[in-house]
């Protein structure tokens, strides 16, 4: 795609013009097409826009090109790769950009990746678990994270069966450098809207189970559920986080 064309958009006040290309021009209409649709589909569940946050899954493009997605308003994203995000966040340094792993996280990968994250949402095995515990406190740090359940029951997703979760809240009293804040999840693959609508409310309803029997450290406030084709549905079941990348890059991706 041939994008030469530069203009000027209105910066804020007191600050440089910020130089608008054709590219940042199409994110910008995106995230905008993006944003109602979350505001229509909260409005239908009775929720307020503000309650959910969109991470932007910039999986999909280079640094280069993530830095436009950033500078026309996406603040929050998405890797799928470890080796992805280090690269992009070391070549964005100069941005202000909260970092989510959204993909499987290796344990060999868990030390150098959680220097450059706010949450880790791919969190699929009580093996991973303890790694970035124990590696989040040699840092000094409390990691927040995400569990991620396989409520599909497809074989090559990663993820907790959804009757795994509940046995295992009772060990993670003693995992002080994490924070569990929720549940993550992907809907089946096929089945439309309905299927979709119909395993994030199976995930909901795990979640509140969940809860009563969360110890201090397990939160459970957050669902990440919903992508491109399906957060219309996440949102309708109560979702805070989606991950979006397609939508985004509408009319970007040759």
């Amino acid at each position: 795609m041939h994008l030469p064309s530069r203009t000027f958009w209105p910066a804020a006040s007191g600050d440089l013009p910020v130089v608008m290309t054709d590219r940042l021009r199409i994110f910008r209409g995106n995230l905008d097409k993006v944003r109602e649709q979350i505001e229509s589909a909260a409005q239908r569940a009775g929720r307020a826009a503000g309650e959910i946050r969109t991470v932007a899954v910039s999986k999909y493009v280079d640094a280069e090109v993530t830095r436009d997605l950033v500078t026309a308003g996406c603040k929050t994203l998405g890797e799928s790769r470890p080796q992805a995000l280090w690269d992009k966040a070391d070549q964005l340094h100069d941005l202000s950009i909260e970092w989510h792993m959204v993909g499987h996280l290796q344990r060999n990968k868990v030390r150098r990746t959680i220097p450059y994250v706010t949450m880790i949402q791919s969190v699929d095995s009580l093996r991973l678990l303890t790694t970035i515990n124990d590696e989040a406190r040699a840092l000094e740090r409390v990691i927040p994270i995400l569990l991620e359940v396989n409520i599909s029951g497809d074989a090559d997703k990663h993820g907790f069966a959804p009757d795994a979760i509940e046995p295992l809240l009772e060990t993670l009293v003693d995992f002080k450098n994490v924070t569990i804040r929720g549940l993550m999840a992907m809907a089946h693959r096929v089945g439309g809207a309905e299927v979709a609508r119909r395993d994030f409310a199976a995930v909901r309803e795990l979640r509140d189970r969940l809860r009563a029997a969360a110890p201090e450290n397990v939160s459970l406030d957050e669902l990440s559920m919903g992508m491109s084709h399906d957060f219309p549905e996440a949102i309708a079941e109560g979702a805070t986080l989606i991950r979006v990348g397609r939508a985004l890059f509408s009319d970007i991706l040759a």
